[in-house]
């Protein structure tokens, strides 16, 4: 190399103050902290580490995640474990549903991996899930964070026609991004099982991550694509990169930008916006019910 050549490299962003969090306190935290260990539940809020663990057990919210821990996709941004699933554990959905009903949840929001290799995409464990929910915590509302199925909608209208009080589907980043961060992911897939869940009735919801290299623009139009289809509730936060082997955050994004996507969200017509460096897909997750 040329002695005279300046090498550029691009700095790793320090993470700012306001992405620290306090520890969870609070009898409602600590009761159902005592619930999970003592019975041996799991729960995402947990295993992901969420920084709002706290906040929402206190309000009676928990995210459970179904159809094993082994994903068929492999996205840049996601920790979950990427290979061949195990079966399919038929007993899942009554485990799950005791775990609502042990910890008193209020409202559940049940999450999953994909899988490709199920005819169904796992539909099926879906019905089951809610119906045993709702068997045994009949009180309890639920909203269901659904893979895209692949497209195969009649694996979809499985879901539908069991009715979640919401039907979350993520379309977690813009356009231009998408098949670097979301390998196996197609955005106009995303927004049409986002379109086709308005038209079969479903409160529907999806979300954003921001600090990809997506610029502001690009975020706008994103937001707009979501309210074509018709999405009534926006979660808008930060990513963090999982392990080295991540996609990298390229920005950390300060709490007024976020403000600021929350209002123009608004007045875009989105009933809810749930816009900060610290929300994830299920942040405030009971408020949207509505």
């Amino acid at each position: 190399m040329n002695k005279n050549t300046t090498v550029l490299t691009k700095e790793k962003p320090k993470k700012p103050s306001w992405l620290k969090v306090k520890l969870p306190t609070g009898e409602d935290y600590k009761k159902v902290r005592g619930l999970v260990s003592e019975h041996k539940l799991h729960t995402i809020c947990e295993s992901g580490n969420c920084p709002n663990m706290g906040e929402c057990w206190g309000a009676g919210t928990a995210t459970f995640m179904i159809l094993g821990n082994v994903c068929t996709r492999s996205c840049g941004f996601c920790a979950v474990s990427t290979g061949r699933p195990d079966a399919v554990d038929v007993f899942e959905p009554a485990r799950v549903a005791n775990s609502v009903k042990l910890m008193d949840v209020k409202h559940a929001v049940i999450t999953s991996v994909d899988r490709d290799d199920l005819k169904d995409g796992g539909a099926e464990v879906w019905a089951m899930t809610v119906r045993s929910i709702r068997r045994k915590s009949p009180g309890t509302t639920l909203e269901t964070l659904i893979p895209d199925f692949g497209g195969k909608w009649e694996n979809l209208q499985t879901v539908i026609d069991v009715a979640p009080e919401i039907v979350s589907h993520n379309i977690e980043t813009v356009r231009r991004l998408t098949k670097a961060i979301r390998v196996q992911a197609k955005y106009d897939r995303s927004l049409e099982l986002l379109l086709r869940l308005k038209q079969g009735g479903m409160r529907t919801k999806s979300g954003l991550m921001l600090g990809l290299g997506e610029s502001h623009d690009e975020v706008l139009e994103t937001m707009e694509d979501l309210r074509m289809v018709k999405v009534d509730v926006l979660t808008i936060g930060q990513y963090l990169q999982p392990t080295p082997k991540h996609h990298p955050v390229m920005e950390f994004i300060p709490p007024e930008k976020f403000d600021l996507y929350r209002d123009i969200g608004l007045d875009m017509g989105f009933k809810f916006v749930e816009s900060g460096p610290l929300v994830r897909s299920s942040y405030h997750a009971e408020k949207h019910l509505f």
